[in-house]
């Protein structure tokens, strides 16, 4: 009696120590989702569509996009964070859905660090400081000297309260020590056509949005607000070396699952979209469209987020932005 027990409790550690590898190996078993929590046609979903079939051959099976919008991200995420931790549903977080919404709503229906396994950080959407070419300056230097001399005539315009041009136009306020007045707007979109129109004078926005205008003359680029230069616009200064040492205003995303995935799914997915991501033609496709790869391990990516969250709730809460 007493053999077959320990017999019995050996077998039972051997399946236990053998369940874990085989389910990873069998891993995906079906087709993988990756919620959108935003609507079709902005720079979460872009990345996604370019990524789609690539990622599906690399992991044998089919990779479906749910475009899921609403709340900032958080109805998409949301649904994501109470999904089944098998790998099998994922969201591409952002900047405002994993960091920023933190600040700005007085309450989420997850919590950013616990309700999710990070898999990858994939991109950053290069943004850059442009103004209408009726003001008096062309550098970041220049406009601080500007609004220092002549405080709260400048109007920068946002596409809403707690957004990142919002808070990005804020950290240049607190760090340079000037002060210039916010218009914020309903989306990007109007507040593009008001910077071309001379409403209002400046603003930090998505590089695929704004560098088609200063192209055109319509707009001019005073600096980038990435940590490096841009390898859409290498020409121009970032921020940092503009005078504003360490300066960064990057709208990041990222690959996420539910939280409790097995370690073997995560560096799985991991690896895979690395490998993509680091093909050239998608490379190309991605920078094309003013993303700029990243990549890089599950941890590094928990780490960034837990640190946006400290510096954006921080400054959010400094200023008094709410969610509109």
């Amino acid at each position: 009696m007493k053999a077959q027990m320990f017999r019995l409790a050996a077998f039972t550690a051997l399946l236990a120590a053998l369940l874990p590898a085989a389910w990873s190996q069998a891993y995906p078993s079906k087709p993988i989702r990756i919620v959108v929590p935003f609507p079709p046609g902005g720079a979460v979903d872009f990345f996604a569509r370019v990524v789609q079939n690539a990622l599906a051959e690399s992991l044998g099976q089919p990779v479906v996009i749910d475009n899921r919008g609403g709340a900032g991200g958080m109805v998409g995420a949301g649904m994501v964070a109470k999904a089944a931790p098998d790998g099998h549903t994922l969201v591409l977080g952002n900047i405002a859905s994993m960091a920023i919404n933190v600040g700005i709503y007085p309450s989420m229906p997850y919590d950013p660090i616990k309700d999710f396994t990070p898999v990858l950080r994939t991109v950053n959407v290069n943004y850059v400081l442009a103004a209408h070419p009726s003001t008096p300056f062309s550098t970041v230097q220049e406009l601080i000297a500007y609004a220092r001399a002549q405080p709260g005539r400048l109007s920068y315009g946002s596409a809403g309260s707690g957004s990142l041009p919002h808070l990005g136009t804020e950290l240049i306020k607190a760090q340079a020590g000037i002060d210039m007045l916010h218009v914020p707007y309903k989306g990007g979109g109007p507040m593009v056509t008001d910077l071309v129109g001379g409403v209002i004078q400046l603003s930090l926005g998505d590089q695929a949005n704004l560098m088609p205008y200063v192209q055109s003359g319509k707009l001019k680029a005073l600096a980038v607000a990435t940590a490096a230069r841009s390898p859409n616009a290498p020409s121009i200064p970032t921020i940092a070396e503009s005078g504003l040492p360490g300066f960064e205003a990057t709208a990041w995303q990222g690959l996420l699952g539910p939280a409790g995935m097995e370690p073997a799914v995560v560096k799985q997915l991991n690896d895979a979209l690395n490998r993509v991501m680091n093909s050239p033609a998608i490379r190309d496709k991605l920078v094309g469209g003013g993303l700029d790869p990243i990549g890089g391990s599950p941890e590094d990516f928990g780490r960034f987020i837990a640190q946006e969250i400290t510096k954006w709730t921080a400054l959010s809460r400094s200023v008094g932005a709410r969610a509109d």
